[in-house]
């Protein structure tokens, strides 16, 4: 017997989990600060295979293999998902407008200088 699953629910647990993600540089988690650019699954049978598209602030980021590895341990911890693959992508290049309002606030109340674009 096959699962069926709810992809869209699924999605929300990933996000949910990637929210608790923080570049320890930045007092915003890594989705809010627009990191996430995309979140895909694949099924196949009972297995189902979940890819993330992410970048960084900066291409020169000193704990980018660590941001991976957490994108990965935290997406794999969703029960529905089996395996995970993580995409390092520089396009389209981030910059703070791709903040959400959330990350703003928290920026700004932590005093960092950011331009708003």
């Amino acid at each position: 017997m096959s699962k069926i699953f709810d992809l869209e629910k699924i999605k929300e647990k990933v996000i949910e989990n990637l929210k608790k993600v923080y570049d320890p540089e930045i007092p915003a988690d890594i989705y809010n600060l627009g990191l996430i650019y995309e979140i895909k699954f694949e099924e196949k049978e009972n297995y189902l295979y979940c890819e993330i598209d992410m970048t960084l602030t900066s291409p020169a980021c000193p704990v980018a293999d660590s941001l991976l590895e957490q994108v990965k341990y935290v997406t794999l911890a969703v029960d529905e998902i089996d395996e995970v693959r993580v995409n390092l992508v520089f396009t389209p290049v981030w910059d703070p407008s791709m903040m959400s309002e959330d990350a703003r606030e928290i920026m700004g109340a932590s005093g960092a200088a950011i331009p708003f674009y």
